[in-house]
């Protein structure tokens, strides 16, 4: 589980984020949604550590993210997978190449151990036989699961994941959505999905934030989200404009 206790973040003295506690659960998807510049990226850039906010707490279990030394933050990091919205995969590397690159980086694997574990992930995401292809001879979808691929490689218990739809029809869309519900469940991940595809949200987010003007306005679950975006104007108005984006 990961949780913010009052998360206070400012840049050059303005507020950008007030207060911000909410837990995220492992086994389910937990999407965080809002408007652009409400603070959901901001709030998920503090949660892996690329931002430090001024106040508060970031719980991975009993470790406090904000008070870890250089070591214990390191082995943090071992644990998180990151999906990021364009896939963010090496152009000048095979498929098989970014998968492996976690592992060269962070795993004591040697060479043999690592080609399984990059075989297995492709395997888990529907994409064997691509290990020598490169990022410019496959499609976009094919690009997000060779992202998750990669993000899964480190047997990691946390994934954080930016817009992964971002981009895709939506049939391909769906795909990925049942996916990351899948790969969630299966090896009991804390999963964090930053979104504005409310299809996504009402089919998988099991745990939804939603941010408005750097706060928590709402928490709760896709079948109580159907009652509550008519009982809080914020939501309702973000809900019908994410339909017409």
């Amino acid at each position: 589980m990961i949780e913010l206790v009052n998360i206070n973040k400012s840049f050059s003295g303005k507020q950008v984020l007030f207060d911000i506690s909410a837990s995220f659960t492992p086994g389910i998807p937990n999407l965080i949604i809002g408007a652009s510049g409400g603070g959901k990226s901001v709030m998920m850039k503090s949660m892996v550590g690329l931002l430090k906010p001024e106040s508060g707490q970031i719980l991975y279990g009993d470790r406090d993210l904000l008070k870890l030394e250089y070591k214990e933050l390191r082995e943090l990091r071992r644990e998180i997978g990151m999906l990021f919205q364009g896939a963010a995969l090496f152009d000048s590397m095979t498929v098989e190449q970014n998968i492996d690159f976690p592992l060269k980086m962070f795993s004591k694997m040697n060479a043999e151990e690592r080609r399984d574990r990059v075989n297995f992930c492709l395997k888990r995401v529907d994409m064997e036989g691509v290990n020598d292809k490169y990022p410019s001879e496959i499609s976009g979808g094919m690009k997000k699961r060779v992202g998750i691929a990669r993000a899964i490689a480190l047997n990691i218990r946390y994934l954080f994941c930016d817009e992964p739809n971002s981009g895709l029809d939506p049939i391909t869309s769906r795909l990925i959505d049942e996916l990351l519900l899948e790969i969630t469940e299966e090896f009991d991940i804390t999963t964090i999905i930053n979104s504005h595809d409310m299809k996504t949200v009402f089919d998988i987010g099991h745990n939804i934030v939603f941010i408005f003007e750097g706060k928590v306005c709402w928490n709760g679950d896709n079948k109580e989200l159907k009652k509550a975006k008519n009982d809080i104007p914020e939501l309702q108005d973000f809900i019908n404009a994410s339909y017409f984006d």
